[in-house]
């Protein structure tokens, strides 16, 4: 399957946060942020494998307790259930894989 950007829906999830789904498999998915300076994603888990990277920016990520600063190239893995929150430093763009496919975030 191929999935071409113009093909898929960008959604807003708040003023300073926009997601695209880049593709979607059986078992992972591919999902592009971007995130404007000053935007927060407040503490949160879910039941599923999340790794990504910072494609731009810079951000202030805390997983499980541990806080790290974030910028270009640098990547992140969060086990399942794990508590997690994002402070975005910069204009960003954070790339993210989840196992399996969060359905909350297919459209």
């Amino acid at each position: 399957m191929i999935t071409r950007a113009v093909d898929t829906k960008i959604a807003r999830v708040t003023d300073k946060i926009t997601r695209r789904m880049v593709v979607c498999g059986q078992k992972c998915q591919i999902i592009e942020f971007v995130l404007e300076k000053g935007a927060t994603i407040p503490a949160h888990k879910h039941p599923h494998e999340q790794i990504g990277y910072v494609q731009k920016g810079k951000l202030k990520i805390s997983i499980g307790g541990q806080i790290s600063i974030l910028t270009q190239g640098d990547g992140y893995w969060i086990e399942p259930n794990v508590e997690h929150e994002v402070e975005v430093l910069e204009d960003s763009i954070a790339i993210d894989v989840f196992s399996p496919p969060r359905e909350d975030l297919k459209t």
